[in-house]
């Protein structure tokens, strides 16, 4: 039996409306608690919501401590050997070889990348742990938004034929 257009419609608009309400709940988060570059938020927050929340929980578990991991990397290389290419180059491979090290999977080295990258390159005023802690309290609060969702909306299971 075919789906009507407009279920299959108001079904195909559920996850677009999920991800919007988990990008606002973050921006408005950490807007909240005056981050100073709170896009981080929302961004994380459409990346991590999933369909439920046992399938997001794993997942964010591991963006958060690749998150951790990039942020707290980045700061170290920032203050202690430069902003260079071959640093940063170096850096990355090293961010990608602890990853391994520690078991990480490819979503947590992926995180660890992006904020080592953001923290290492984009140039602040605050010194680099300053600039490492908001990166990693911004993509915690897109995280823990869009777990939320996933647990208070989850997407339906797809029927089986």
């Amino acid at each position: 039996m075919k789906t009507p257009p407009l279920a299959s419609l108001k079904k195909g608009l559920a996850y677009p409306v999920r991800i919007t309400i988990a990008a606002l709940m973050a921006l408005l988060a950490s807007r909240g608690v005056g981050l100073p570059e709170s896009y981080w938020a929302p961004i994380s927050a459409i990346v991590v919501t999933q369909a439920d929340f046992s399938s997001s929980l794993l997942l964010s578990w591991h963006r958060l401590v690749g998150t951790f991991l990039g942020a707290f990397f980045g700061a170290l290389v920032a203050e202690f050997a430069g902003r260079g290419l071959a640093v940063f180059g170096l850096s990355l491979l090293g961010v990608g070889v602890l990853s391994v090290a520690l078991r990480l999977d490819r979503a947590a080295n992926r995180f660890a990348a992006i904020a080592f990258t953001v923290v290492l390159l984009i140039t602040h005023a605050e010194p680099p742990w300053v600039v490492a802690l908001h990166r990693f309290i911004e993509v915690s609060t897109g995280i823990v938004a869009g777990l939320l969702l996933s647990t208070v909306w989850p997407e339906p299971k797809a029927r089986t034929a």
